[in-house]
């Protein structure tokens, strides 16, 4: 039985650290950016991240590449 992989979407997510708690450790957030073409390059997707961190008031901690898929069974 094969299996066939359908691209459902991509999501480029962004975590920003914010701040600390009260015990000292690190605060997180993200933004997300959805709509991104299922075909778009991961070099492509990291400078349009790179390009937005600059509108930012917090610092970058991590670039996400979120894709979704449905898998069927090939006929």
């Amino acid at each position: 039985m094969a299996v066939e992989k359908i691209p459902g979407s991509t999501v480029l997510r962004m975590q920003f650290q914010t701040g600390v708690d009260g015990d000292g450790d690190p605060v997180y957030r993200t933004k997300s950016l959805s709509n991104v073409k299922t075909t778009a390059l991961d070099q492509d997707i990291f400078d349009v991240a790179q390009a937005l961190v600059a509108l930012q008031d917090y610092t970058l901690t991590a670039v996400l590449r979120v894709d979704s898929a449905v898998l069927e069974e090939a006929i």
